[in-house]
């Protein structure tokens, strides 16, 4: 089927909270077609409970943010980038609340009313913006609403971006990005979509491992898509698994927020007694690595399916106060967190390593943008302190903004028009199967060797079925007519194979990265970033009528 190629000045891939902020902080005049794999919001900006790291007492400083920052990056994170996004945190809370984002707040000794800091694992002061624990939800749905209200803002719900067009792989020597390949998830069908500059907004990739807190959308769609186009990616190796996401039959990825233990929950044993001690002497205000390794270490010591976060000692209207979304959903699960332990496991939750972006947003080709969890920017190093995601996106996505209106403005040259997807000579797949069981194949066998804890031979053994899944998957993907989950597992297969390559190229245990083969950092050098350089991509050729 050929279709006429849309047109717009900046495509958008992906409804979070960054790509929110994008659409939002471009000119009004800019035309904006921006891509949600489901309902605009839908994803996971939309879930994060805890709430937006952000200097705003008088008590903290710019200095301690940062200090706290590269704290939690374990030496790998980028002092200058740590610099310029906690200085930009003040200016970016306003900004959500000239939008009228429901912040929690409540009223100092003087009798003034203020916004509501929560402390979480990792900083040094309480510096937590929220609203209760749903401050995602708050976010994304104030923004959404302003959205949805921007005339020159076109929305494409139940949409998947299959591929980044580039001028290069269309022939011409000056490379640019022109657009992008787009499924429509309902009508089952591609259509090219032209665009001045593209923006990946598309999340992480937790998805990747078998038991995560993200949902559904989280397969590392704009890394995947990044790295096909060409452009660097870096850090990988470092995912971050959540320490207490909700153990129980019936929920699926459900987490308990870290503000739970910033309010003074305590980690207990199958006996009831306290472990945390023995790990870091932050207990369980430590950064979310250690408490994950050690929940991990506790449970494989014991043989326990779960551990426990218990905050009943507090009082119960305090708990039901602060933690509304939680308490609520325990219950209907039949657990009273007023008086009861919760049950938890580790569980992965964000990506701290993606596409390398500069200031700006920038990645390695011009006119192709990233901002928000599926970058590399340098703030979170070897681990993510706890409520600097949020603040990033906001950051990045007015900063992409602010170039993107330059960029236009500036651009006057014609750009090649984008040929239609041809998909003339494929067939309809009669083996679903393979999909479904290639899905499942990747992410156990990631969560089993390329978890929380790994080994040499665990990752060989990561390293070979990569290698023979992304043959399969490649076949398969040149031969039939593409779904939404055939989409989703080449991308998987993709940065399943970039985070393998991370590992195995990074000799040392540091941050997330644990591996009992090189139980401690590397002190011989100086820490740096693992970066990975792709190949150049070939051009388009026909693959059984497929661009």
């Amino acid at each position: 089927m050929t279709d006429a190629v849309e047109r717009f000045d900046v495509l958008i891939i992906g409804s979070g909270a960054a790509g929110l902020t994008l659409a939002l902080r471009l000119p009004e005049h800019v035309s904006v077609c921006m891509l949600a794999k489901g309902p605009i919001g839908e994803g996971s900006s939309l879930y994060a409970q805890g709430g937006v790291s952000a200097v705003l007492e008088a008590s903290d400083s710019v200095d301690a943010h940062v200090a706290d920052t590269l704290d939690a990056g374990a030496g790998l994170s980028d002092a200058e980038t740590a610099r310029f996004v906690a200085e930009r945190g003040h200016a970016a809370i306003e900004w959500l609340v000239e939008a009228e984002v429901p912040f929690s707040r409540h009223r100092r000794d003087d009798g003034t009313e203020a916004l509501h800091l929560h402390r979480e694992g990792g900083h040094s002061h309480r510096r937590i913006v929220h609203a209760a624990d749903a401050t995602g939800h708050a976010i994304t749905t104030t923004l959404e609403a302003q959205v949805r209200a921007r005339p020159n803002v076109t929305l494409m719900e139940h949409h998947l971006a299959v591929d980044v067009i580039t001028a290069r792989r269309l022939g011409h020597e000056a490379d640019r990005c022109l657009g992008a390949y787009v499924l429509d998830a309902s009508g089952k069908r591609v259509r090219a979509i032209a665009a001045r500059c593209v923006v990946l907004a598309s999340g992480g990739a937790s998805k990747v491992y078998l038991y995560t807190s993200n949902p559904d959308g989280a397969s590392g769609d704009g890394i995947a898509m990044a790295w096909r186009a060409g452009c660097r990616v870096a850090n990988m190796e470092f995912n971050q698994f959540h320490p207490t996401c909700l153990y129980h039959p019936r929920a699926k990825s459900f987490l308990i927020s870290e503000a739970v233990r910033g309010e003074g929950a305590r980690l207990l044993l199958p006996d009831g007694s306290r472990f945390m001690d023995r790990f870091d002497e932050r207990a369980e205000l430590a950064p979310r690595d250690i408490v994950a390794r050690a929940i991990d270490h506790e449970m494989k010591r014991l043989g326990a399916d779960c551990l426990y976060l218990d905050i009943s000692h507090r009082d119960a209207a305090f708990v039901r106060e602060h933690f509304p979304t939680i308490s609520e959903k325990l219950r209907d699960y039949g657990i009273d967190m007023t008086r009861e332990p919760i049950p938890v496991v580790p569980a992965a939750h964000y990506t701290c390593g993606g596409v390398v972006v500069d200031r700006n947003g920038r990645t390695d080709i011009p006119g192709l943008y990233a901002i928000g969890e599926c970058t590399y920017t340098g703030l979170h190093g070897a681990n993510r302190l706890a409520s600097n995601s949020l603040l990033e996106c906001l950051v990045y996505g007015t900063a992409a903004a602010d170039d993107i209106a330059t960029r236009l403005a500036a651009d006057t040259q014609a750009a090649p028009v984008p040929p239609a997807w041809d998909e003339s000579l494929v067939t309809d797949s009669d083996e679903q199967v393979v999909v479904s069981h290639n899905w499942d194949e990747i992410r156990r066998f990631m969560w089993d060797y390329v978890g929380i804890v790994r080994t040499n031979k665990r990752l060989e053994r990561a390293r070979h079925r990569i290698d023979l899944l992304a043959r399969e998957i490649a076949e398969y993907y040149g031969n039939f007519r593409i779904t939404a989950d055939l989409v989703e597992l080449r991308n998987l297969a993709v940065v399943a194979d970039l985070i393998i390559r991370c590992a195995q190229s990074r000799h040392e245990s540091r941050g997330l990265h644990y591996t009992l083969d090189h139980p401690t950092p590397d002190e011989r050098r100086p820490p740096r970033p693992t970066v990975l350089v792709p190949e150049p991509p070939r051009p388009y050729r026909r693959l059984r009528g497929r661009l």
